[in-house]
């Protein structure tokens, strides 16, 4: 069970404030988002919250792309989620839209590659790595460095 505060997703475990920004293409990078499918997509990931505990928040379509804007529990990797999207949110557009896969030679909608970015509710990677450095110390002592990543 989650419960929402300020922001903040708290489970029973852990605590988890990380958003992330996916892209998905097209199979072939054929323009194949209309209303329709858009409609599609739009109904098919509503469910995900109450199923996997994915929240997709925020959709932006292109012809031939989608962005994502979302977040889920660190039970999933990135990978998994995306998996997860581009084969139910596929499955759907096929069932609910059949002509769609005579444009797709191979029966596949979505292409292999994917873009999957981080995206901090607490700020710039600049913010983070100051708040970093400046843990549980006093100003003058300086953080100390291993090495750089």
């Amino acid at each position: 069970m989650i419960k929402v505060k300020k922001d903040l997703w708290h489970t029973y475990h852990n605590v988890s404030h990380a958003y992330y920004h996916i892209q998905l293409t097209i199979k072939y990078r054929k323009s194949l988002f209309t209303k329709k499918t858009e409609d599609v997509m739009k109904n098919v990931v509503k469910g995900f919250m109450d199923r996997y505990e994915i929240e997709i928040s925020h959709l932006g379509f292109d012809k031939n792309h989608v962005h994502l804007l979302c977040r889920f529990l660190p039970k999933y990797s990135g990978g998994q989620v995306i998996r997860l999207i581009k084969s139910i949110t596929a499955r759907h557009i096929f069932n609910e839209i059949p002509e769609i896969k005579k444009e797709l030679w191979g029966g596949e909608f979505w292409s292999d590659g994917y873009y999957f970015g981080t995206v901090s509710g607490q700020g710039t990677k600049e913010i983070i790595i100051d708040y970093i450095k400046n843990q549980g110390r006093e100003k003058d002592v300086d953080q100390l460095k291993l090495f750089d990543f």
